[in-house]
């Protein structure tokens, strides 16, 4: 949060996403079980942590940008 010293009017300055990983008994990456969206709020969350995740793959060359599905889906919707 930032704050205008003048009006101390506080306001959200950034935002900031985790990935988290699971870990076996050796440090391993694992699976994880499965998200389950509860809220609608969640829901786009969920949604926008795909298409983050999209957009990583098809820059860092690891996915076709044909093959990224809830991208297309934005785009189809407007």
């Amino acid at each position: 949060m930032g704050e205008d010293l003048v009006t101390q009017q506080k306001y959200q300055s950034n935002t900031a996403y985790y990935t988290f990983v699971a870990l076996d008994g050796n440090s391993k990456p694992k699976a994880a079980p499965p998200l389950e969206p509860e809220t609608a709020d969640d829901l786009e969350r969920y949604n926008g942590a795909l298409r983050r995740r999209q957009v990583r793959l098809i820059l860092g060359g690891k996915m076709k940008p044909d093959d990224a599905k809830e991208l297309k889906e934005l785009f189809e919707k407007g």
